[in-house]
């Protein structure tokens, strides 16, 4: 009897949803308590980082303008990493690869320094309100013991087997190039401004992104830092920026790094080795499963826990750690139609996922103790590409995408950090185990800051597939004020999600001006409701909610 019906594929989504209303009916509410009242220390921002390996796209009209959007977000200092800064060439740009001609040996034999597009990206930082992660790399083709071939396109081969990626043919001219190039940023931009840059040794020495040994890498390592401090006595250093260290090649890197830096001296003057800051990289694992994307967030906190445990275990367990890449996968350039798993990168699966991630990230580092600093997000743009072709980016051809609406949330809580609980949030530790695979997460971080309090919540599941909302009971006590100014923002399938607008307008690549204009407007950070006055209940706000799945809101308190 019921066949004849489902042949109609309206009523078929009409009979889906109503038993998914019912389901979700029939569900008691997830309970969601916050309070003003017990602070957990300062909050400190970690979401403030962004990278690319394309440096030259710094320069260009869509860049500048999303460098200008990412400091607009936050109130504190945005850092930007970016690849290929000492990479030989003409500034033209592609995917995994972008140069500055910075250094050539002239017909003497003698070193000749151009910093004429160096100076145009840093230009472009300034003018934004960056504050850069200096990455120093990679090798200049006259400086390489491999020069040919230098540059290897993306799609025609193993780009890293550039000679971009091979060691100094000789170590003092490295040391030098790098204490030239920084005393040049350093009177161009003045030294109290780059002394509160962090300068980090070259990306993933573990793989072959550094045809070398490990204890080549140390040695480019100490004359690179040597150089720093040369030009910039008081300037922070570190590395070894190596991929996951839960895979026992990246870890055993990083261990003998910091023993390198703590007990062996210096090859560039036979001094202590400087060590500011440490970095690494961790990276999760999507897969299609059953015909739908499945995120691998247990593979990027797995990498993390271990990362942070090697650091505690040595003599630098205080030190500041940067994950100068944390991303749900590894290869940014790698689109969606090269890779079926990495279609969550338009919709507002990646938003959830990366909220999800930052609140396990705090959870991991205050378990095991170390002094996290940033979890650098390694995505920006990409130039001369179609629309949303599923890039790991933060915008396409100038449309933010509905993660870039994460980080404008994220930019939105500070203060002290306050207590937050969620009756479906799982822990670091079980995610790590499971995953996020049965029930989705139902996540809660929260700050409060003289007259203004924020409330982040997600539904996340490691799954993209479709599911009934679920509900909630936010909870909020501590509440100084009689009556409070309530705003809610949401990223979900209709809200901040100029992707989903994309779809519906037929999916155009190339947008008539109107089109753009309503693309533009629909990838900012979108109102959930009009802001309304609340009033408290004996210093309480109780709230009701339906939180669709893979989505993010935030509810702003003022009073």
């Amino acid at each position: 009897m019921l066949a004849p019906v489902f042949r109609s594929g309206v009523v078929m989504r009409m009979f889906l949803f109503g038993l998914f209303a019912m389901t979700a009916a029939a569900a008691a509410p997830v309970q969601v308590s916050v309070d003003l009242a017990r602070s957990e220390g300062p909050f400190v921002q970690t979401t403030n980082w962004f990278g690319y390996d394309e440096a030259n796209y710094t320069t260009m009209a869509n860049g500048r303008a999303l460098l200008k959007d990412l400091h607009d977000a936050y109130a504190v200092p945005v850092h930007i990493r970016a690849h290929h800064l000492f990479t030989s060439g003409d500034g033209t740009s592609g995917m995994k690869w972008s140069s500055t001609g910075v250094f050539k040996l002239g017909p003497d034999g003698k070193p000749v320094y151009n910093f004429k597009i160096v100076d145009a990206i840093f230009d472009a930082y300034k003018k934004a309100g960056i504050t850069p992660m200096v990455e120093l790399g990679f090798m200049p083709q006259d400086l390489s013991v491999r020069p040919e071939p230098y540059h290897i396109a993306f799609g025609k081969g193993e780009v890293l087997d550039s000679g971009a990626q091979f060691p100094p043919k000789d170590y003092a001219v490295w040391g030098e190039l790098v204490r030239t190039f920084v005393a040049h940023l350093r009177d161009r931009y003045g030294a109290e401004t780059t002394r509160t840059w962090l300068w980090e040794v070259w990306n993933e020495p573990d793989i072959p992104y550094w045809h070398g040994t490990r204890e080549e890498y140390f040695k480019l390592y100490d004359y690179a830092v040597a150089g720093v401090r040369a030009a910039l006595p008081d300037a922070r250093v570190g590395g070894p920026a190596t991929t996951n260290p839960d895979s026992q090649r990246a870890g055993d890197f990083l261990r003998a790094f910091l023993e390198h830096c703590a007990k062996e001296p210096s090859a560039a003057d036979g001094q202590k080795v400087p060590l500011d800051f440490i970095s690494f990289h961790a990276k999760g694992a999507p897969e299609v499963a059953d015909g739908r994307v499945r995120m691998g967030l247990a593979n990027e906190l797995k990498a993390m826990q271990e990362g942070f445990r090697i650091v505690a275990a040595s003599p630098y367990a205080k030190l500041p750690i940067v994950l100068s890449e944390a991303d749900p996968e590894g290869c940014a350039a790698c689109s969606a139609k090269q890779n079926p798993a990495n279609a969550y990168r338009n919709g507002p699966l990646y938003a959830a996922y990366t909220a999800a991630a930052h609140k396990a990230m705090l959870e991991l580092a205050a378990r095991e103790k170390v002094n996290l600093a940033g979890m650098l997000s390694w995505s920006f743009e990409f130039e001369n590409t179609g629309y949303f072709e599923g890039f790991r980016s933060l915008a396409s051809n100038g449309i933010g995408k509905p993660v870039l609406n994460f980080f404008r949330m994220a930019g939105k809580m500070e203060g002290d950090r306050v207590a937050a609980t969620s009756a479906a949030e799982p822990s670091a530790e079980t995610i790590i185990a499971q995953g996020v695979r049965k029930e989705p997460e139902i996540g809660v971080l929260a700050t409060g800051k003289d007259h203004r309090a924020a409330v982040m919540l997600w539904n996340y599941h490691d799954d993209e597939a479709s599911a009934p909302p679920s509900t909630a009971t936010l909870a909020i006590a501590g509440v100084p004020a009689g009556r409070v100014t309530l705003s809610q923002f949401r990223i979900d399938d209709t809200h901040s999600n100029a992707y989903a607008l994309w779809q519906a307008m037929g999916s155009p690549q190339t947008p008539e001006p109107e089109q753009y204009a309503k693309l533009k407007k629909a990838s900012g950070l979108m109102p959930f409701e009009t802001p309304r006055v609340v009033t408290v209940k004996n210093g309480w706000i109780v709230l009701p909610l339906s939180l669709p799945r893979q989505s993010v809101s935030l509810f702003l308190l003022d009073w």
